[in-house]
Parts: C-alpha cells; structure tokens; sequence
C-alpha cells in the first residue's frame, strides 16, 4: 500500500539536507561549545552559525534568539519567564480561546497562582478582533500572548495590529509562531513583536529542538537554573547536533517559503474544492479568513472524526482530528468549539495539512479514497439521511 502522510502540522520528517549537516556533530564533532579549546570552539561555531540562520527566518538579531528543546518550552519560557521578572504586585494576562494548549495551559497554571487572565473570543473565522484585545487592557496588563498561525484552522491573526496596540499601552506581546515559521514571511520588528515561539520538528528539523526570540531589553528568569548557557536564559549544554538541524532547516525553510506556499496553496485549494463538491454535508472551517497554504479543517456531518480518521489511515491516508497534543481526547476541540460549531460538528471534523514531498497525485488519490469511507459511516449513523437522486 502507497501510504499519503497529510499531517505535517503535527510534525514533518527530518529534511535530508538537515540530516546531513547533523550527522557530524553525533561523532567526530562532539565538542562541548562552553569549552574553550578547538572542539568546543567548532561547536560554539556552528552553534551561532545556526542561530544567524533562524534569526533571519523571523527577522532578529542573531543575540536575541534562545535555543530551546521546542515550541512548549519555548511557549513557557516566554510566558513564565516574563511573568516571574515582573515586580508589579498585581499581573493581568491577555491570551485567545484557540491558542495551543502550551500556552492555554500554561496561562492556566498562572490563574491558579493568582494571575488574572482574560481569554478572548475568536469569530466564526477563528480569527480575533484586535478592538477586543485593545478593549481588554488594564493598568496592570503586563502580556498580551495571541497565537501567529492556528494549528487547526491554519487562520493568521492579526498580529501586526495587534503589535502595534501592545506598543502603544506599553504592554509585552508574544506569540506562538510554531504553525506560521516557514510558512509565511516574519519580520519581528515589523510586528512589533517582543516574543516569538518555534518549533524544529514542524520546519523539516529533529524533534526536541526549537527557539525563543526575545527583544532586546525584555527580562524572563529561566525556568531552570545551573550555568550561564544562552545568555543565562536557558541553562545546560547546548545540543548541538540538534541546533545545526534547526539552523540549516530554518535557512532551507527561508529560501523554500516563496515558492514551496504558492504550491501547497494550489494543493489544498484543489483539495477543499473536490470534497466540497463530491461529499453532501461538509464545509471548510476558517475558510473567509487568511490562512497559512497548507491546511485544510474540514467538517464531515453525522460521521464520528475519530472513526472516520482511523479508517482513513487503513486505506492509507494520514490525517488527524486536530492537534496531535489531544489525540484521544473525549472532549471536542476546544479551537473549533470557539468558532461556534456544535459539539457534535467539532467530533466530525478532521485536519488535513501539506507538506513539502505532498504532490498532486497523492492528492487525486486520497480524493479517490475519501468520499466512499465517508459515506461508509455515514450508513452507521441513525441521524444520517441519503441524498435521493432526482431524475
């Protein structure tokens, strides 16, 4: 069976080119970079190589960028970093409805220890209005933290807007970049960001690998402490195999991104417009707003999501219900619950996201499998009625 993998928002394989310029540093290279001889100078080297490489996928400064272990940690490093730095007696947070759980949860954590958090609602289109966020400043807000790309809907939010609101009331700004790096063009000055998540494993690098831009003039304390690695931010020995995969796969992402998002956009548009057209009852979540060019979230009505992604990938075709983090979750998503689908909707629905080795027959023939697997369980459901031809 010829397996179709449509879930590159959960994660990508390993890139060859990365794979390449990693394999050194597992062996021959195995310098620590604190060290002051050669060895640990080769690996400083290519340490600050890498970091010069995915300070310019997100426009920075190559001091401002902390490598990390991923976008979670990433995501609390900037959140609860800044949080603890404050010295202000009262701290108010602003977040959205549909942010990752690293961040949902995370601010979560921060409410339980008395911080006042405001979760703003999101429109049908999943996409937040930056008058509610400017509507929900206080004296006291200290963060503001709105997620660049959805992971489910693939929606962008207005983060330049945003940016520049954040600016104006003095108010820290972060988001979480992991589904937009590589995606769509990121320039932090610009959007007046002063915290950026990403994560290697959703840009063609290992897993376990990611980075944290933060501005200059922005305290966080480490979340863990031992030496003074990172600029004090993140302490312990630098993975360097890791951080070369992560840098070379930002450099490939960068030269990629102009051309590899014209043609995942051609892919998924084809795609959408094929399921709407030969399977009665679905619609595409997020489709009004402006999205990244690789996802699709689409609804299946009377079909459990679950059920139906299961027996997609027997026919061989790879998709999920929506972040793989809540795979196996009873509840419905909480990202399309925001949007205002019913519960029920929500468990129907299924995320189906290109990736670079996608190409147009993979899509003709998971077009070929789809329809009749839902239309299969569709004749399980009592509540489903079939369309009667009129001749």
């Amino acid at each position: 069976m010829q397996r179709i993998y449509f879930d590159h928002n959960a994660t990508t394989p390993v890139d060859r080119e990365v794979l390449a310029a990693m394999l050194p540093w597992f062996s021959e290279k195995f310098g620590n970079a604190s060290s002051i001889h050669s060895f640990g100078q080769e690996a400083r080297g290519a340490i600050e190589q890498a970091r010069g490489h995915v300070a310019r996928l997100v426009g920075s400064r190559p001091a401002d960028i902390v490598f990390t272990s991923g976008g979670t940690e990433s995501d609390n490093l900037a959140i609860l970093g800044l949080v603890r730095a404050s010295r202000a007696e009262r701290k108010h947070i602003i977040t959205t409805a549909i942010e990752h759980s690293a961040v949902l949860n995370t601010f979560q954590a921060l409410e339980a220890s008395g911080v006042e958090v405001t979760y703003l609602p999101v429109g049908r289109e999943g996409v937040v209005d930056p008058e509610a966020v400017r509507q929900s400043l206080r004296p006291d807000t200290l963060l503001i933290s709105v997620m660049m790309a959805n992971n489910e809907l693939g929606t962008i939010q207005p983060i330049e807007e945003i940016g520049r609101i954040a600016e104006q009331a003095d108010v820290w700004f972060h988001t979480d970049a992991v589904q937009a790096a590589g995606k769509v063009p990121i320039d932090v000055s610009a959007l007046r960001v002063d915290l950026l998540s990403l994560s290697g494993h959703k840009i063609y690098a290992p897993k376990g690998t990611g980075a944290l831009f933060v501005r200059s003039g922005v305290r966080i304390e480490p979340l863990v402490h031992g030496g003074h690695h990172e600029r004090d931010r993140r302490p312990g020995t630098e993975n360097a195999a890791g951080i070369v995969g992560l840098g070379r796969a930002a450099e490939l992402a960068l030269a990629k991104l102009p051309v590899e998002a014209a043609r995942l956009a051609a892919l998924r548009d084809r795609f959408e417009r094929a399921v709407l057209e030969r399977v009665p009852a679905t619609r595409v979540n997020g489709a009004g707003a402006v999205r990244v060019a690789n996802t699709a979230s689409i609804t299946f009505s009377y079909v459990e999501g679950e059920s139906l992604e299961i027996a997609l990938d027997l026919k061989g075709l790879a998709c999920s219900t929506g972040a793989a983090c809540s795979s196996g979750a009873i509840e419905p998503s909480h990202v399309l619950t925001a949007i205002g689908l019913e519960p029920a909707e929500a468990r129907g629905s299924l995320r189906f996201s290109f990736g670079r080795a996608n190409t147009s027959e993979e899509v003709d023939r998971a077009l070929a499998i789809l329809p009749g697997v839902v239309e299969h369980l569709r004749e399980l459901s009592p509540l489903y009625k079939k369309p009667v031809a009129i001749l």
